[in-house]
């Protein structure tokens, strides 16, 4: 099937309208998922400095002035901005206004913010029936800690994931990213959509709540029913796969390659290739796991008198799963990263023109034998502090006109 890059698409979320009244990550994330589906997005921020990821940093780019944090950069494309007071009476006004005309709402804050700032879900759903109200927190909505604060990495810890990560079980780690704020986000992104699917047959809006703290779980995945079937309690064992051997990062003669050896014919064609031959007790999957580090010894002997790059192009012909680990420099110049579109240009009102990364989802339409891509490919920066307020207000004004 022939596939042809066609022109910017609005999305299959055109027509939406989403009112962010969330912060720092996870609600961020989610809302900017939604634009990049189209949809239209108003960020409502504090007057005081807005967002708090605005004073994230180093680093800052830009203006000695102005300058703007790269980590506000990373969640905020295909936003407008409007600061509000919430705790004014006109703040509340212009919100109670955006909530008659939105789609979705999305907030993080703790349990029982929004209730006393006068926007509880049954509040909301007053004002709109037909509201889609995503509620992020950081433990959960309810429960015995419904009200601690929750930051990615203390969810890391309390949830599991740092036992599972780094070196060792005296070493645990964080992920390198704030992967559950970004899990929440997605999650919360997939939640929401869901909720506009049956809307479109119900006519009605519900709440949609997730947590960084049930996000991580979701993503436990075999080494949660460890824990919940096998009664096993996993611990961090660093760059090798706890159920599958050999699985993980070898050293070669000048540096690493991470191989997937998933199945006994995979780990055939590895030894013929390279001359392995491996005792019996290393015979199968279960034989390997079980004695790890001999079968590591084995594999990496057997890759020694081999640089990365040629060793690459041997497992490249034997049909091993393989690669290398590459720095983020070297992954923004990638030409497979660029052919998916996950390097996007676009122009920022103090930077100019800038690089984010973009959108990991693709759209496509089918006519006849060929494929029409149908994603969004234009794109608009992080917005300022209130760079859309006067739009916005305009546009509010005409409802009353």
């Amino acid at each position: 099937m022939a596939v042809t890059v066609g022109a910017s698409a609005s999305g299959p979320l055109s027509g939406i309208l989403v009112v962010d009244l969330s912060r720092a990550l996870a609600g961020p994330h989610t809302a900017m998922m939604l634009g990049d589906l189209g949809a239209r997005v108003i960020k409502i921020e504090s007057p005081a400095g807005g967002d708090d990821t605005r004073g994230w940093g180093p680093p800052f780019v830009g203006p000695e002035d102005d300058p703007q944090s790269t980590y506000f950069l990373s969640c905020n494309r295909n936003k407008e901005s409007l600061p509000l007071d919430l705790k004014s009476d006109e703040g509340k006004r212009t919100l109670r206004e955006l909530v008659r005309r939105a789609d979705v709402v999305v907030e993080n804050f703790r349990a029982g913010v929004t209730a006393r700032l006068g926007f509880s879900t049954s509040e909301l759903h007053e004002i709109n029936p037909a509201l889609v109200i995503l509620s992020i927190t950081g433990f959960g909505h309810d429960g015995p800690e419904a009200s601690r604060a929750g930051y990615d990495q203390i969810i890391q810890g309390e949830a599991g994931l740092m036992s599972l990560t780094g070196p060792g079980p005296d070493n645990v780690q964080r992920v390198g990213v704030p992967i559950a704020d970004l899990l929440s986000g997605m999650y919360g992104a997939f939640g929401t959509v869901s909720a506009l699917f049956e809307r479109a047959t119900t006519g009605r809006g519900q709440v949609v709540r997730t947590s960084l703290l049930a996000s991580v779980v979701g993503v436990h995945a075999f080494q949660g029913t460890r824990a919940t079937v096998a009664h096993e309690v996993p611990h961090a064992q660093g760059n090798h796969h706890p159920s599958i051997a050999p699985y993980g990062l070898f050293a070669c003669e000048d540096g690493f390659v991470q191989i997937s050896v998933g199945n006994e014919s995979l780990w055939a064609r590895l030894c013929e290739r390279f001359g392995i031959e491996p005792p019996p007790e290393l015979g199968s999957n279960e034989g390997r796991v079980r004695n790890r580090e001999a079968t590591i010894a084995l594999v990496e002997a057997a890759f020694a008198p081999y640089g990365a790059e040629a060793l690459l192009a041997e497992l490249d012909v034997a049909g091993i799963p393989a690669g290398k680990v590459r720095t983020l420099d070297e992954v923004y110049e990638w030409p497979q990263l660029l052919s998916q579109g996950l390097r996007i240009s676009v122009d920022h009102a103090t930077l100019g023109s800038i690089d984010l990364p973009g959108p990991p989802v693709r759209f496509f339409r089918t006519t006849g034998t060929d494929e029409v891509e149908a994603t969004r490919t234009e794109h608009s920066a992080p917005p300022l502090l209130g760079q859309h307020a006067a739009s916005i207000q305009a546009w509010l004004n005409e409802g009353h006109q």
